[in-house]
C-alpha cells in the first residue's frame, strides 16, 4: 500500500499508469484554501487530518476561465487549490534529487494537472518530481490597496497619465501582500523542504523549474531572499519579459475593479467573488486586444505579473541577477527559436500585416529602426507577419531568457544555455519550434495526444530520441549540476557553448549546409556565427538593447 506520512497527516497515492514502478501522489495540500478570511493574504498552513487522505486525483485548479485539453477546469466554489503532486520511484534508494515544476500560462491560466507535466518519465530517470498549483490572475498577482487607500480612485484615473496613489508601497510587511502567487510557490518549496524525505527525496537537492510565466516565477525566487536555501538549481524555459512596479499594478487593479463594477478598495475587491474578477480580467484584456491605440498591451494583453513590491522583490530578475542576487544557484536556461508563432497560431496575438502596423509596434515598444530593418534583411522572403513574430519572440522570450543566463554568468554564477530548434516532423514537413513545444520533449510526454498540436502530430523515432536526450539533460542537471555541456564563459554568441536541441537528422542536415560542417559527436557546438533566426538575432539585440517590459 503506497502510504506516506507528512507533517500534516498520512496520504495514499497510486501507481502510475505508464510505469508501475512509479508512485503518484496527487492533490496533496501544501497550504490552506486561500479564500474566505484568507483571501488575498499570505498562504497559511494546512490543517492536519486524521486517518489516511486519499491523494489519487488532481486537486482543483486556480480560478481562471481557460479550459485546457486533458486538464480540469475551474468552477466557482473550488477553493482547495494550493495543492501539489509527486511522482517518486516506488523502490527508490532515498535521498534522490527533487525537481519542482511551476507551470506557465501568462499568470492567469494553466495547472499542474496538464498532461504535458506528468512526471512519470523523469521519475523513472531517478528524480522525485513535484508539480504545483498556485494562485493566478487577480487572486495571485492583483494589487490590493491598503485599507486607507483612496476610495475615489476610478477607471478614469487608471487611464490617466498621472500616478496612482499607492499608500504603504515598499513597507516591510503587508496584510494583503503583492506577489501572492510567488508566496504560494515559496510555501510549496517550504513544504518540500519539510516533507519530501518521506517520499524518497533529498530536501537539500532541490531544483526549481518552470516555463514561460513559470520560468520568470522561478527567476524571481532565485533572486528573492525569502526563498534563499530552498533550492540549489533552477531550470528556466522561455522566461517572459514582464515585471511591474507597484504603481503599474495599482493601475491594473483600477481597471479590473471598474470592469467588475466594484470600488477600487480592499473592501470592494473582497466583495467581488473570484469568478467576477476572472470575468473582469477577461474584459480588460479583450478591450486592449480590440484597441490598436492602447499601446503595448494591445499586441498580447497579459495584464498580471510579478511586482517590485520592495518586500519580496526589489527589481526585475534580470537586473537582480546582474547585481549578483542569484548567489550560488545554478541556472539552466532554454528558449525556443520561434517562440511567438504559437501565440499567433492560437489567436492571442495581434495580426501585424502592414508597414503602418509594424511601425506602430516598433514605436510602442521603443524598438530602434536598425533592429527592425535587421530582422527584415535576414528574413528577405518572409511575410511581414513573420518579421513581427520574430521581433516579438526576441522581445518577450528569447533575448530576455538569454540575458538571464548571461547576467548570472557575468556576475560569477554558473549558467548553462540551450535553444530548442526542432522544426520537422517524421515526414519532413515544417513544424515550428514555437513556445511550449520543448516541454513535452523534456518531460518525456510526447505520447500524450493533447500535446500533438504543440509538437506537430504524433512523434517519430527521432523525436523520441530527442526527448530522451532532453529529459536526460534535466535529470543530470538536477542530480549533478551538469546537463552535458559547458557553462557560459561569456555572452552567448561570442564563442560560448550553447546547446541547440534538434533531432539527429536535423543535426546532420545542418552540418551538411555549413562549410566544413561535421557535427560534433555530442551534438554540442561552439556558437561562433550568431546571425539568423536560430540564434535569436543576438548581434542585433546586443546593439539595440532590450527594453524591460511591464505586463
Amino acid at each position: 500500500m503506497d502510504v506516506f506520512t507528512t507533517k500534516s497527516g498520512r496520504v495514499r497515492g497510486r501507481r502510475a499508469a505508464r510505469d508501475p514502478g512509479i508512485v503518484t501522489v496527487l492533490g496533496l495540500p501544501y497550504a490552506a484554501p486561500p479564500f474566505g478570511v484568507r483571501r488575498f493574504r499570505e498562504p497559511q498552513p494546512t490543517e492536519p487530518w486524521d486517518g489516511v487522505r486519499d491523494c489519487t486525483t488532481f486537486g482543483p485548479v486556480a480560478p481562471q476561465s481557460a479550459e485546457l485539453p486533458g486538464a480540469p477546469s475551474w468552477s466557482p466554489g473550488d477553493e482547495d487549490i494550493l495543492t501539489l503532486n509527486i511522482w517518486t520511484p516506488a523502490d527508490g534508494p532515498g535521498d534522490l534529487p527533487v525537481l519542482v515544476w511551476i507551470h506557465g500560462g501568462a499568470y492567469v491560466f494553466g495547472s499542474s494537472a496538464q498532461p504535458d507535466f506528468d512526471g512519470t518519465t523523469l521519475a523513472g530517470g531517478g528524480l522525485v518530481v513535484v508539480t504545483l498549483n498556485s494562485r493566478l490572475g487577480f487572486e495571485g498577482f492583483g494589487h490590493v490597496p491598503d485599507a486607507d487607500a483612496d476610495s475615489d480612485l476610478s477607471d478614469a484615473d487608471a487611464d490617466a497619465d498621472g500616478d496612482v496613489p499607492v499608500p504603504g508601497a515598499g513597507t516591510s510587511a503587508a496584510a494583503f501582500p503583492d506577489n501572492r502567487g510567488l508566496l504560494d510557490q515559496i510555501a510549496a518549496l517550504e513544504w518540500v523542504r519539510d516533507n519530501i524525505s518521506a517520499f524518497g527525496g533529498a530536501p537539500d537537492r532541490v531544483t526549481l523549474a518552470g516555463q514561460s510565466s513559470g520560468a520568470t516565477s522561478a527567476a524571481c525566487l532565485t533572486v528573492a531572499d525569502r526563498a534563499r536555501g530552498l533550492f540549489r538549481r533552477a531550470v528556466l524555459h522561455s522566461a517572459v519579459n514582464a515585471f511591474a512596479t507597484v504603481e503599474q499594478a495599482a493601475r491594473t487593479t483600477a481597471e479590473v475593479a471598474a470592469a467588475a463594477g466594484v470600488p477600487v478598495t480592499r473592501a470592494g475587491l473582497l466583495a467581488a467573488p473570484p469568478e467576477a474578477l476572472v470575468a473582469a480580467t477577461d474584459r480588460v484584456c479583450e478591450r486592449y486586444a480590440q484597441d490598436p491605440g492602447s499601446g503595448q498591451r494591445h499586441y498580447d494583453p497579459a495584464i498580471y505579473g510579478p511586482v517590485a513590491d520592495g518586500v519580496l522583490l526589489t527589481a526585475d530578475p534580470l537586473e537582480a541577477l546582474a547585481a549578483g542576487a542569484g548567489g550560488a544557484v545554478e541556472l539552466l536556461v532554454c528558449h525556443t527559436t520561434e517562440e511567438y508563432w504559437l501565440l499567433d497560431a492560437v489567436g492571442s496575438s495581434a495580426k501585424i500585416t502592414s508597414e503602418e502596423q509594424l511601425a506602430s509596434f516598433a514605436a510602442d515598444f521603443g524598438l530602434p529602426a536598425p533592429l527592425v530593418e535587421g530582422h527584415r534583411e535576414r528574413l528577405p522572403d518572409a511575410p511581414l507577419l513573420d518579421v513581427y513574430l520574430s521581433l516579438y519572440s526576441g522581445l518577450l522570450f528569447a533575448e530576455y531568457s538569454t540575458r538571464l543566463a548571461e547576467a548570472h554568468a557575468l556576475a560569477g554564477g554558473r549558467a548553462f544555455l540551450a535553444r530548442f530548434d526542432r522544426r520537422r516532423d517524421r515526414a519532413g514537413g515544417r513544424v515550428r519550434a514555437w513556445h511550449c513545444a520543448d516541454i513535452p520533449f523534456a518531460f518525456g510526454n510526447l505520447h500524450e495526444e493533447s500535446v500533438h498540436f504543440l509538437v506537430g502530430g504524433p512523434p517519430g523515432a527521432a523525436d523520441q530520441e530527442l526527448s530522451r536526450r532532453m529529459a536526460g539533460a534535466w535529470a543530470e542537471f538536477a542530480t549533478h549540476g551538469e546537463p552535458g555541456w559547458a557553462p557560459l564563459d561569456g555572452p552567448a554568441g561570442s564563442g560560448a557553448t550553447v546547446r541547440v536541441w534538434r533531432t539527429e537528422a536535423e543535426e546532420e542536415a545542418d552540418a551538411a549546409r555549413r562549410p566544413g560542417g561535421a557535427r560534433r559527436a555530442d551534438g554540442v557546438r561552439r556558437v561562433e556565427d550568431d546571425r539568423g533566426a536560430e540564434h535569436g538575432f543576438r548581434d542585433l539585440w546586443r546593439t539595440a538593447g532590450l527594453p524591460l517590459l511591464a505586463p
